[in-house]
Parts: C-alpha cells; structure tokens; sequence
C-alpha cells in the first residue's frame, strides 16, 4: 500500500476510535475528575506515539536517502542505499541508485575522453621538446664549444659558463619530456617505469625508495598507465608540497587485486572535504574511477601521507577507455 494511503488510513483509524469513545458510555464530568483527565492524558499521549512510530518507520528510508544525497561523490564511489520500504519510497530509492549508475557511467565516459586527449597533448608537447627545442640547444651547445675553442682565454671561462648552463638547460628539457611520454613505460613496463621515476626525483633533499614485487599479473596498457599516473603524481605532490625526506613506493598483489602505495614522512594531509583536495588528487581519482580501482589518500600513524590505489585483477581491460582511446 503506498504511504500516503497507509498514513491516512491510520490518522482515519485514530479519529474513528476517539470519536467512539467520546460518542460511547464515557462521559467528562464538569470539572473535570482527576481520573477522567489522567485518562484523557494517557489516550493522547498512546495516539501521538503511536502516529510518531508510524511516521518514523515509514520515512525511516527517506532519511536514509537524503542522507546519501547529501553525501555522494562521483569521484568516490559508495554503496547505493539500500532498497528499502514500499511503493513510492522503494521506487524512489531505485531511481536513485539507477541515477547514480547512469551518471558514474557518464563521468568514466567524460574523463576517460578528458585523459585520452591530456596523454595525447603530453605526447604532442614531447615529441615537440625532443625533436625541435631539444635539438636546437644541442646544435647551440654544439656551436658554443666551437666557439669556445677559437676564443681568446679571457673569453673562454664565460663561454664555458654559458655551456654548462645550456648542457643544464638540455639535461632539465629532456627530464620534463621524459615526465610527459614515459617511454620506459611502453618499452620495459611498469616495474622498470616506477624504478625509473623513483630515481628521477631522488636528490640530496629527497630519498625515494622502491619495493616493486616481482611476478605481477598483466592488468593492460591502460591500467599500467593509470597506476604510473598515480605514482608520478604522487611522488611531485611529496616533492613539493609535503617537505618530506623519505618516499617508498611500494608495488605488490593485495588479494585479487594489485596495490601501489606512496607514502612520505612530509607535513601529512588528512583529506576532509573537497576544498582540501587540489586539481592533482581529483584527477587521480578521475584516473581510478577510468580502470575500476580505489584510490585513497590521508595521513598515516607517525606522521605523513599515503596515497593507496587498488586495481583489481580481472580478465577485461579497461573497457571504458578501450572505447574511447
């Protein structure tokens, strides 16, 4: 029976036994009697329990609902609230959920279409750093030596200056477009990738340690992207915003799925409310709503941060992205 006839039929089934008893052998004396009243009091109060208990249980699921409402993110996939109740409550409840599905559907769609074209604008800008800027600073190293060695001596030390500066120069551009187009990834794989990474931000004020477990089931191109993605940017998160002086990044089998971790000792970040995550840590979640996986990023006991992302080892890859790439 739908709610608003179950709510009125009780309301009509209180109204009727009131009116009974006041039309039946019950009079009220005039004053009224301290027993009439205590009666009274205790009639009212059972009817105004009574219709409070059918209230509560029969909106119970409404209130379940909106709390859901209130507190579902896209990009942090939860449990759908659980079908509960009758009639227009449950059809509400599944319209909900089914809303949910369609527009977490749609948001995979959206983002893997948004990362499709970020990877294909990195390759572009990589491809542009190695074979235009690249080449045109080693043709400029190659004239300054040139130089260098028809020039006077008072003149050669500046020169020589100039040199090391463009070699830094040359050395900083082929870095970034290494960051952009991880070639390693394509050629060796993710195990060598994330060994490569952790070496590339390795420096005297930062120590990044790797613990790549050997044995690895294939989880496709797109999910290895995915999780370099991830490690990548959160290793440049704890480079330069945590102040830490240790980083390990861990890569293992976790049950059915495989796991990677990025832990720092830096400043920690507690992750409460959006305003506290950046453009950095949403499109980490994009990233792992594109291959099925659960990202989790929060501060660890003694102080620092953990990103954690989970990528379930299953047989399709990556069907989402497969259709957009």
């Amino acid at each position: 029976m739908p709610l608003f006839w179950r709510i009125s039929l009780f309301n009509s089934v209180v109204l009727i036994a009131a009116t009974a008893l006041l039309l039946g052998p019950v009079t009220v004396s005039t004053p009224v009697l301290l027993t009439e009243a205590a009666i009274l009091t205790v009639g009212l109060v059972v009817i105004l329990v009574a219709n409070v208990v059918l209230l509560r249980i029969g909106l119970g699921p409404l209130r379940q609902l909106a709390r859901a409402m209130t507190t579902t993110d896209l990009l942090r996939p939860r449990v759908r609230p659980k079908v509960d109740g009758d009639g227009e409550i449950a059809e509400l409840i599944t319209t909900f959920n089914t809303m949910l599905d369609r527009l977490e559907a749609e948001r995979a769609l959206s983002a893997a279409r948004t990362l499709s074209a970020q990877e294909s604008e990195r390759h572009r800008v990589a491809q542009e750093l190695y074979d235009e800027v690249g080449q045109t600073l080693a043709a400029v190293l190659l004239d300054l030596k040139r130089v260098a060695d028809q020039a006077p001596d008072e003149v050669r030390e500046q020169l020589a200056q100039v040199q090391e500066t463009t070699r830094a120069s040359l050395d900083e551009i082929r870095r970034i477009a290494r960051r952009l187009l991880p070639g390693v990834l394509e050629e060796l794989g993710l195990s060598s990738a994330l060994r490569s990474l952790s070496d590339e931000f390795t420096d005297p004020s930062l120590t990044v340690r790797h613990d790549i477990a050997s044995g690895l089931p294939a989880l496709g191109d797109n999910a290895d992207l995915v999780l370099y993605r991830v490690a990548q940017e959160g290793l440049t998160n704890a480079a330069r915003h945590s102040g830490a002086r240790l980083v390990v990044l861990t890569l293992r089998r976790a049950g059915d799925a495989v796991e990677l971790r990025v832990r720092d000792d830096g400043r920690g970040f507690d992750g409460s409310g959006d305003t506290a995550e950046g453009a950095g840590i949403r499109g980490m979640r994009e990233r792992a709503l594109l291959i099925g996986a659960d990202l989790a990023v929060g501060p660890v006991r003694g102080g620092g941060t953990e990103v954690r992302l989970t990528v379930p080892v299953t047989d399709r890859i990556d069907r989402v992205a497969d259709r957009v790439g």
